[in-house]
């Protein structure tokens, strides 16, 4: 069978919806930087400080802006908004690379249960386990050594990457992206102490995930106690997430590396949280809200905004003294309060 190894360019302005600017029927196999493109690749100008490097670039064409089309040497796909463009077109040629389709359907090492219920062109890489009652709908890739316990549901052209575990009564959409090591479903963290041990609170419920969502390596999701996790359509979540039991994300918010949401906290549509950040539990998040990098979330948000917490980064000298002055603040305040007293006593005309 013969596969398709490059785009025209007249596809990929009718794919992509871009006035081209050229020879329709130059082909081009791949992406590349304006720096480093070639002969056959196709770059993009998204950032205007590298509008000099359009003069030397050797692509065959060039996602530009108008503004720039001018400056092409090769051909210009002219676009409203190039880093978008670029990142359809890093799908579409994504799609080019796909090197397992020539893999057989289900791998003869992959155990799949008897009442499984799998679409006729559902791919199952080595080593796979699907469950019981498991459905997997049309178009969806398991990959080598991933697990999917009893009764989980996962929608169209859904991928699990490599070794990626989907605990019992799971349901995922459509078009969901997960990561290698990625755990979905594991037991939340709930105890109950009887004052001398900590007895488990079993963990009922289950876990939601909208369409379009895309999960990190290495990230969780914990199920919920007794009502599901959500995680709703269009959220991306980076690598080595947490994200704790009966927690709520809205649609296309974004979650940054190692950042962490505590049980029950609710963050809102179209956030975005920055590395690092952690965010205590039982708490709601705006929507539209943005929190920068490592800050520490311990009350609510309920106004849209640029959040931030923490200390900048100093010299450790520097930084050493900081603190020191931050230990004796409880004193100033008191000292500025007395002071206060002082001078609306004098302004009266009270003897200090």
């Amino acid at each position: 069978m013969n596969r398709k190894t490059s785009y025209t360019l007249g596809e990929l302005s009718r794919l992509m919806d871009l006035e081209l600017r050229g020879d329709d029927s130059i082909a081009v196999s791949g992406l590349a930087s304006l720096q480093s493109a070639g002969p056959g690749q196709l770059s993009f100008l998204s950032n205007s400080a590298f509008t000099d490097q359009l003069r030397t670039c050797q692509a065959s064409a060039v996602i530009v802006p108008e503004a720039q089309a001018g400056l092409v040497r090769g051909a210009a796909l002219v676009s409203g908004s190039p880093y978008l463009s670029y990142a359809q077109a890093s799908q579409l040629f994504a799609a080019l690379a796909d090197a397992d389709r020539d893999e057989p359907l289900v791998h003869p090492s992959a155990t799949v249960h008897e009442s499984a219920r799998i679409a006729d062109d559902v791919r199952i890489g080595p080593h796979a386990c699907i469950g019981p009652d498991v459905h997997l709908a049309s178009g969806v890739r398991i990959g080598a050594g991933s697990v999917i316990e009893h009764g989980c549901r996962l929608g169209e052209a859904t991928l699990l990457h490599a070794n990626v575990t989907v605990h019992h009564g799971v349901n995922i959409g459509k078009r969901v992206i997960l990561h290698p090591g990625a755990v979905i479903g594991s037991d939340g963290f709930g105890f109950a102490s009887d004052g001398r041990r900590s007895v488990k609170i079993a963990q009922l419920g289950g876990v939601l995930i909208g369409d379009d969502v895309e999960i990190g390596a290495n990230s969780t999701i914990d199920r919920g106690a007794l009502d599901d996790t959500v995680i709703e359509e269009g959220v991306k979540i980076d690598n080595l997430v947490q994200i704790a039991h009966n927690c709520f994300v809205g649609a296309h918010s974004i979650l940054c590396g190692c950042s962490a949401m505590a049980g029950s906290a609710r963050l809102g549509r179209y956030c975005t949280v920055g590395g690092g950040v952690g965010i205590i539990g039982h708490v709601s998040i705006a929507d539209h809200s943005v929190i920068t990098g490592m800050s520490f979330v311990n009350e609510g948000i309920d106004k849209a905004g640029l959040y931030s917490s923490g200390t900048l980064l100093q010299e450790s000298r520097d930084w050493k003294k900081s603190a020191l002055r931050f230990m004796k603040l409880d004193d100033l305040a008191k000292r500025i309060r007395r002071l206060e007293k002082a001078v609306k006593k004098n302004d009266s005309g009270t003897d200090l």
